[in-house]
């Protein structure tokens, strides 16, 4: 078997690490403007020489970690970091193939002029290119305690199960999720002239609902990746760029690979068929049938795009709050509400897929949150009569603390009395703590229907509070952000 020589990747190796030449040092914060929130609690992880781990930095494809490590080596090499002890190896790099971690870090070190026990940063970006890379990863983890080993990768199914199988006390996942509404506003500079602080009430408020929703469509379009939010070109043709890394990098290579998926089609004809229908109750019945998938592959399936952050499942529970004990119904949602429209067409303010997406939009705003094992919808009967709430708080052996109904509309600012569903649950849970709301378009009011207090606020507010408060709660602890529900 022919072999690669080792100057060939010595040459990719030093023409990926610019910054072991002098003469190259270029500023990356010039080429990288924007950060995501999550970026300082990355950073304070990373950088805790304390804790003798090894970090895995997850999360789905193009929501910027690559951009995020490079961040990470401009502010090592700023802060006085040498320059000859830091590694960046994208493992996807064909040079690289099947070579193991092993032998990059031997080709880094022979570069080196540090001392043996001086720090070294080592990332290794797409990892999960190199099979058993978790096992490689354990063992030089264990063999360099001065080096902070970093692995990140797009196929979060693999990353997460073998970390937590072949890594435990070595290994700390870090997820990042895609761009909050907040973030998105953010990145386009719009953040300072729409946003109101919150006021004595502790509500964010806007200066211009108008300009505020529209940007509100602008994230439902392609909000969720950074780099459709500062490109003009990949934001002219989102489902161009973004859609075809969804559809032939995930369900069409990286999940058949990892899974040994044979009927790619039927993989890919289900995924449709959930981002299509985003936030809409489904069942494993009607699912089989509108997509033509037996119902115990519909199930792995849904585990694996789970695993892979692209949809999420939220359970039912009853009047009470309660769950059941099979989840026979259940929702499905896209992580990040862009994805159909890079699947599909973009959308405007009337499109008829406005109210699942407000749904998806605000439901997915809680994946950067410690609550969203607490979040479910409820469904029930009254005499003849379906009752739903689309959001409900539920916290194990207590009762519900809130419920919110999810509206891209004014009406029932004007009509609270249509909103029998959340009425009904509110008046069956009575609590000093509960809360009632429900979004609107473009108003806020409170009213007070049958006993119950529904405070109604623009949905496009209460996305950017709820991504907001999210970020700012996780964001410096460092802390990894589970995004599996139990």
């Amino acid at each position: 078997m022919l072999e690669i020589e080792e100057k060939d990747v010595l040459r990719s190796l030093r023409r990926d690490n610019p910054w072991w030449d002098a003469r190259d040092r270029t500023s990356i914060s010039a080429r990288y403007r924007h950060r995501r929130a999550y970026y300082d609690g990355f950073k304070t992880l990373a950088f805790n020489w304390e804790i003798h781990r090894s970090i895995i930095l997850m999360g789905p494809r193009r929501v910027g970690k690559t951009v995020m490590l490079h961040q990470l080596i401009d502010e090592a090499l700023t802060d006085g970091f040498p320059p000859k002890g830091i590694l960046f190896a994208s493992i996807d790099t064909p040079l690289y193939s099947g070579l193991p971690l092993q032998r990059l870090v031997d080709l880094f070190e022979d570069q080196s002029d540090l001392e043996s026990d001086g720090r070294r940063l080592v990332i290794f970006d797409e990892v999960q290119y190199l099979k058993d890379w978790e096992v490689h990863l354990k063992v030089l983890t264990d063999q360099y305690p001065n080096t902070r080993f970093i692995a990140s990768g797009s196929a979060a199914a693999a990353l997460r199960l073998k970390s937590n199988e072949s890594g435990a006390g070595r290994f700390t996942d870090y997820f990042l999720p895609p761009l909050t509404f907040a973030e998105f506003l953010d990145f386009s500079d719009l953040e300072e002239d729409l946003i109101e602080e919150p006021d004595e009430g502790r509500k964010y408020g806007t200066k211009d609902i108008n300009a505020l929703n529209s940007a509100f469509i602008d994230y439902l379009n392609y909000g969720g990746y950074p780099e459709a939010v500062v490109s003009p070109a990949v934001r002219a043709d989102a489902q161009r760029f973004l859609g075809r890394d969804i559809i032939d990098k995930v369900l069409l290579r990286d999940l058949p690979s990892l899974y040994g998926i044979q009927n790619i089609q039927e993989l890919n004809r289900l995924f449709t068929t959930i981002a299509y229908h985003t936030g809409q109750e489904i069942s494993l019945e009607k699912l089989a049938s509108s997509s033509g998938v037996a119902k115990p592959t519909i199930t792995r399936y849904m585990e694996y795009l789970e695993a892979a952050f692209l949809i999420i499942r939220v359970k039912r529970v009853d009047s009470a709050g309660q769950q059941f004990k099979r989840m026979v119904n259940f929702k499905v949602y896209l992580a990040n509400p862009s994805m159909r429209a890079a699947l599909f067409a973009p959308v405007d303010a009337d499109d008829p897929a406005m109210g699942t997406l407000v749904e998806t939009a605000y439901f997915s705003q809680w994946l950067h949150s410690p609550d969203l094992p607490h979040l479910y919808y409820a469904r029930w009967k009254e005499g003849r009569t379906d009752m739903e709430v689309d959001l409900v708080y539920v916290r194990e052996q207590h009762p519900p603390d809130w419920a919110m109904e999810l509206k891209w509309s004014d009406r029932y600012v004007n009509n609270p009395n249509n909103l029998k569903g959340l009425i009904s649950f509110a008046q069956r849970n009575p609590s000093p703590v509960f809360e009632a709301g429900a979004s609107s378009r473009t108003q806020f009011q409170e009213t007070e229907v049958s006993g119950v207090h529904i405070s109604h606020q623009p949905v496009a507010v209460l996305c950017y509070a709820v991504g907001k408060n999210s970020t700012k709660q996780n964001a410096g602890s460092g802390a990894h952000l589970a995004f599996r529900r139990g």
